[in-house]
């Protein structure tokens, strides 16, 4: 299999095996998107007269079909290819002939792996962007549906003050619709075209970046061809930095759920089909999915720092190490869809118990209430800060719904007001789905199909 860089001399086996490592594997993820930007490719190279009419109209229909057996899981990958991009210049060589030989014109593996990848991540990130308000509106429809249930509220892990799960679980809510347009920013950053970029500094052609881009749906060209190099990582690391707030935020969800669903609290619990059992404790129905949410989110942490320690100290131009940013890159953005997708479920299936939530409203909890009656008879509140403090055996229990409408200040238990988060949820739909629209009808007049390049669970 002659690599693309082939000059006639073959490398030793041991470094060939170090060099290439498991990145053909991975790109198993990017045979689409290579395809349809090389078919971007093709049509402005028979734009620009490197290509003949029917040359471009082989290479077109041959990419047509590597897309096709890749959508199968039949376009072969091996180790030998190195990457994608050697196994289908190779197959339009064995497939078009000549034409074959010509699709690299112009291009450097530099800007095409960096155009795959950016129609791949921008097609996982509105992807994700979808799933996450999927996730937003199951949080929010149990917080609307458990929103006066009294919920202790707790500081330091002890308890504090009256709360409800409408204010715990809206909190996860809002936060999660915050991130998700922090997302579709940073779809808004990338959406620009390396491609034509070569190896970071262009070549004596004619090349019309302007209509690749466009072919593509990219919003625009990313210009400055050395920029275009040099943000290879640092983008992948700012979509795994964002993933990794959402991830964060699922961590600490998923360890408030095992928290709350231990027999000494009882608030919540998982039904029986998202739980696994012990090979020795017959009695056991562990939280394993919540776990295992908890310790991913750790990966996608890693990811978001192993790539930015790989780029960090590196020259301008492309150099090598940008290849071990694939593997982190795809771990994260796999990671997170799969944390979302799974606390989604969770929410959805999530149990109850009521009267448990009340018991955790003893004397105490109504002792900051307590001060704040002494403030309305006027006392300062230092003063009566100091009295309820001095004797907390004057406090006594209170009626926890009483307590939980007493409080009318915005984004309160008695004013929950999460039709924001639902106005929100809607509004970041709707960029994401302007988006989509626009990207995957640019790429289906490209290519006479719309193509699902986020495919997660292939």
């Amino acid at each position: 299999m002659a690599k693309l860089w082939d000059k006639g001399y073959a490398v030793d086996a041991v470094i060939e095996r170090f060099t290439v490592a498991n990145d053909w594997e991975l790109d198993r993820f990017l045979v689409a998107a290579d395809a349809a930007a090389s078919m971007a490719h093709a049509r402005m190279l028979g734009s620009i007269g490197i290509l003949t009419a029917e040359e471009e109209r082989q290479l077109v229909d041959g990419l047509k079909r590597i897309v096709d057996l890749s959508e199968k899981g039949d376009f072969p990958l091996s180790r030998e290819h190195e990457d994608c991009h050697t196994a289908i210049e190779a197959y339009l060589t064995e497939t078009c002939g000549d034409a074959g030989k010509k699709i690299h014109t112009g291009r450097s593996r530099n800007d095409q792996v960096q155009t795959a990848l950016r129609v791949w991540m921008r097609s996982a990130l509105l992807a994700i962007v979808e799933a996450a308000g999927s996730l937003t509106a199951a949080v929010t429809a149990f917080a609307r549906k458990y929103a006066d249930i009294p919920m202790p509220g707790r500081t330091h892990m002890q308890i504090a003050m009256p709360s409800s799960i409408g204010l715990w679980a809206g909190a996860y809510a809002e936060e999660l619709e915050d991130e998700t347009g922090h997302l579709l920013a940073i779809v808004r950053l990338i959406d620009q075209s390396p491609l034509g970029s070569a190896a970071s500094y262009g070549v004596p052609l004619p090349l019309d970046r302007e209509m690749t881009a466009s072919l593509l749906g990219f919003s625009k060209v990313q210009n400055n061809v050395l920029y275009a190099n040099n943000s290879r990582g640092k983008f992948e690391a700012i979509i795994a930095d964002g993933l990794d707030y959402i991830s964060l935020t699922l961590s600490k969800a998923a360890q408030d759920l095992i928290l709350y669903s231990m027999p000494e609290f009882g608030y919540f619990s998982l039904p029986k089909e998202l739980c696994t059992g012990s090979s020795i404790m017959p009695q056991k129905k562990n939280p394993d999915v919540l776990e295992l949410v908890r310790s991913r989110s750790a990966q996608v942490s890693a990811s978001a720092y192993q790539i930015k320690s790989i780029i960090r100290s590196l020259p301008s131009g492309y150099n090598r190490d940008f290849q071990d940013t694939k593997s982190p890159f795809i771990t994260a953005v796999l990671t997170a869809y799969q944390c979302i997708e799974v606390m989604r479920i969770c929410f959805d299936a999530l149990q109850v118990y009521p009267e448990r939530l009340r018991e955790g409203f003893i004397p105490e909890i109504y002792a900051t209430d307590k001060a704040i009656e002494a403030v309305l008879a006027g006392t300062s509140f230092r003063d009566a800060y100091r009295g309820v403090g001095t004797d907390l055996e004057a406090v006594e229990a209170g009626d926890p719904d009483a307590a939980l409408k007493s409080r009318r200040s915005s984004g309160t238990t008695g004013n929950l007001r999460l039709e924001l988060v639902d106005e929100q949820r809607a509004l970041h739909q709707r960029e994401a789905s302007g988006l989509r629209e626009r990207i995957d009808g640019a790429v289906a007049e490209l290519t006479g199909q719309r193509i699902d390049f986020f495919r997660p669970n292939a």
